[in-house]
């Protein structure tokens, strides 16, 4: 009997919960507050990305090609012997 009432006061607790929450969550007042949260951020983000200063670019001509010498000489590897010499 007692394991019964204690399994129902659980199952309505947890029901209780799961109510009040999505009752909080789904609110008008909630919803307004985290829209406004939105912009503030939105504002805060312009703002400081209008204080950024803008670097100059210098990457211009930065990769150096090289052309081989003898495209045919290639060295071979061999993986089993790399790992037997540790």
């Amino acid at each position: 009997m007692f394991k019964e009432i204690k399994n129902l006061i659980f199952v309505l607790v947890i029901l209780a919960f799961i109510f009040f929450t999505g009752r909080y969550y789904f609110s008008d007042e909630n919803i307004k507050k985290s829209h406004r949260s939105y912009n503030n951020i939105d504002k805060k983000i312009n703002a400081f990305s209008k204080s950024l200063p803008l670097l100059e670019n210098n990457t211009i001509d930065i990769i150096e090609y090289s052309n081989p010498t003898n495209p045919k000489k290639k060295k071979k590897f061999n993986f089993w012997k790399l790992v037997e010499n540790d």
